[in-house]
């Protein structure tokens, strides 16, 4: 158990959501799909998720435009946006599901009394709402989507300002991530980050130099109480 005072913040672990908790590449990529489809861009295959999602929906289709060779102007680019918005929201969790091991480390995780939150560069509402459907979201002490905040991942503040939201104690936090992303955004907070290699990112997560990298969950309970600073 992680030695605390009584009057301590708790410790937390800090969870990005896609490609880190839950694999949802399939319904980001079918409402991308429905958008190109609309605009008479060829598909985009579900295997090319790795590279084309991470840093959030914007980003997703400028790099599906981009796939197809067609250039996508800004004013253009919002109107799309909110399609994108609109039809993602209506379609979470077609095929969205958790990684293996994420419900059993949770259970370890809050049995040893850490606190748990997510930080994600989705929107809070889709956020929300997916981790409910996915049976999992009263497990966080906050949610934090990309608009929670006035800044977003790679902004550290997204990340610390979450810490705070949730109410645990940033000098025993962990960040979990997959993505170039998270892992500049815990650096940047001086946060210890562990790094997840089957998510979105587009290159091996071992160069992004984590603190450490997990090929399962079932190794995440261990590698938090290496970096927590608060365990002897």
């Amino acid at each position: 158990m992680p030695t605390s005072s009584p009057d301590a913040l708790p410790p937390i672990v800090v969870f990005d959501l896609d490609g880190t908790l839950a694999e949802t590449a399939g319904d980001l990529i079918g409402t991308l799909n429905v958008i190109l489809e609309r605009e008479e861009l060829p598909p985009v295959a579900v295997s090319q998720a790795r590279e084309l999602i991470g840093a959030g929906a914007r980003a997703l289709i400028q790099r599906g435009f981009a796939a197809g060779g067609r250039e996508l102007m800004p004013d253009r680019l919002d109107a799309l946006f909110r399609v994108f918005l609109a039809h993602y929201g209506e379609n979470l969790c077609n095929v969205s599901h958790l990684f293996p091991g994420v419900v059993d480390s949770l259970d370890r995780l809050e049995e040893a009394g850490y606190r748990l939150a997510v930080c994600t560069n989705k929107p809070e509402d889709h956020s929300v709402r997916l981790l409910e459907l996915l049976g999992v979201k009263a497990r966080f002490a906050a949610i934090c989507g990309r608009d929670t905040f006035p800044y977003f991942k790679p902004d550290p503040r997204h990340l610390t300002e979450t810490i705070a939201q949730a109410g645990g104690d940033p000098a025993r936090a962990v960040m979990v991530g997959d993505s170039r992303t998270d892992v500049a955004t815990a650096k940047a907070a001086g946060i210890p980050v562990v790094a997840v290699p089957f998510g979105y990112t587009d290159v091996p997560v071992e160069e992004l130099e984590p603190d450490v990298v997990i090929q399962h969950f079932d190794a995440l309970y261990e590698a938090v109480r290496r970096l927590d600073r608060g365990v002897d």
